[in-house]
């Protein structure tokens, strides 16, 4: 029999399947090997839609560089070390440089977490920032969302005169894609403007999700927009956005203006990390990818919304996320004490909150299909979720009542399945 290696936090759970019974979904495979400094620095002077990184930088400017959170596979420590070593050459001092930490309204970055992200060379000599979406005194605001929510972000982005963006290409349940503006909005916004642009995914006038929201899609996107608007406000000089393999090293690079080069890395992940399919099936095991994208509970429900996509209505999901970090926020039970989604659509109508609406996508998907998951979570807090707890595939499997074709998918967060 076949055998599989799902991810399952920083190892593996071995799979041996019947490859009559299943077929296996998972981005196009690359004989290329992880960039080398060399060819990420010729992506960086072939700039999109952009003049070179060093045309955009004066000496006396002040730097500041974003960086995606722990929470995030970015290739983030070569391409941030490339980054800094060229400031310098170009006449930058270190003291002039900064880096910020793109979290959102997510925990704070730890500090061996910041070795990792930008190796402890980086982290020793150039200051880093962590942002607070809740702390009013480093906030900034810039104006107004169109009903009239402040838009607020880290006053750091306004005290550099260079702001450079970075990051890594995935899909996005109901943002489009990760990357690009996402490092401003909501990585670096107030948690009252992160509020008022993430509630744009639900229409709670016709109930359920907007139109135009979704994995993979931009235009016409209202979350997509009314992020790009808030980073135009910034206009960031430049952007370095990756596409990163299953153990997140660059497999590519897109450097260049914020919103062409985030466009450009966009459609080039689509047309491999995106899969038709002619049918959906009765079952689908889905592992997240590993640490970090089954870091915690929110950010595991990523995978289980793309192997819902594969999925037939009523059908099983078994998902692998190991959730080394628990839940994701300390509050996010509460959310499930709503009887069905369309309850806590009206109370998130009500007093929305981020994690309200992961917490509402969760549901939609218990109450169409029964998801087994295999997790560290307790098993309370996985039935609270609406979810049946297992301890290894077999006895997901066993708890099947029988035994139908499916799909795997080992690397659930980066496919997005397509139906014919």
């Amino acid at each position: 029999m076949p055998k599989i290696e799902l991810g399952y936090g920083r190892g593996f759970i071995k799979f041996d399947h019947d490859s009559a019974r299943f077929d296996t979904l998972a981005p196009e495979e690359s004989s290329a090997q992880p960039l080398s400094d060399a060819e990420i620095g010729v992506a960086l002077d072939n700039a999109i839609d952009s003049p070179p990184l060093e045309d955009l930088i004066a000496p006396t400017d002040k730097v500041l560089i974003v960086v995606s959170d722990a929470t995030r596979a970015t290739g983030s420590a070569q391409v941030i070390n490339l980054l800094v070593r060229r400031l310098i050459q170009s006449g930058i001092r270190p003291s002039d440089i900064a880096i910020i930490l793109a979290t959102g309204i997510h925990r704070a970055v730890r500090s061996d977490e910041k070795t990792e992200l930008l190796t402890a060379f980086i982290a020793q000599r150039i200051r880093t920032i962590d942002h607070d979406a809740y702390n009013s005194s480093q906030l900034v605001q810039l104006g107004a969302m169109e009903d009239g929510t402040p838009i607020e972000v880290n006053r750091a982005l306004k005290d550099f005169s260079k702001i450079i963006l970075t990051g890594a290409i995935g899909f996005h349940y109901f943002a489009g894609f990760t990357g690009g503006r996402k490092s401003i909005c909501p990585g670096l916004a107030s948690a009252r403007t992160i509020e008022a642009t993430h509630m744009l995914a639900l229409d709670f006038k016709r109930g359920g999700r907007r139109a135009g929201v979704g994995a993979g899609l931009l235009k016409g996107n209202a979350v997509n927009q009314a992020c790009e608007r808030v980073a135009a406000i910034i206009d960031p000089a430049f952007l370095v956005n990756a596409i990163v393999d299953e153990r997140g090293r660059v497999e590519q690079v897109f450097g260049g203006h914020w919103r062409a080069a985030h466009a450009r890395a966009c459609n080039v992940y689509s047309s491999s990390h995106a899969r038709r399919i002619e049918s959906k099936r009765e079952l689908v095991i889905v592992s997240c990818g590993g640490s970090p994208y089954d870091i915690n509970m929110i950010q595991a429900h990523k995978a289980l919304d793309m192997a819902a996509q594969a999925c037939v209505d009523g059908g099983s999901i078994i998902l692998l996320a190991e959730c080394r970090d628990g839940l994701g926020r300390a509050d996010f039970l509460k959310w499930f004490d709503s009887p069905d989604s369309r309850t806590l659509e009206t109370r998130l109508k009500d007093a929305y909150e981020v994690n309200g609406q992961t917490a509402w996508a969760l549901l939609t998907k218990t109450e169409h299909f029964r998801v087994h998951m295999i997790t560290e979570l307790g098993d309370d807090d996985v039935r609270r979720m609406r979810m049946v707890p297992a301890r290894s595939l077999d006895e997901a499997l066993a708890n099947l009542a029988q035994d139908p074709r499916g799909y795997v998918m080992p690397r659930g967060a980066a496919l997005l399945p397509l139906l014919n």
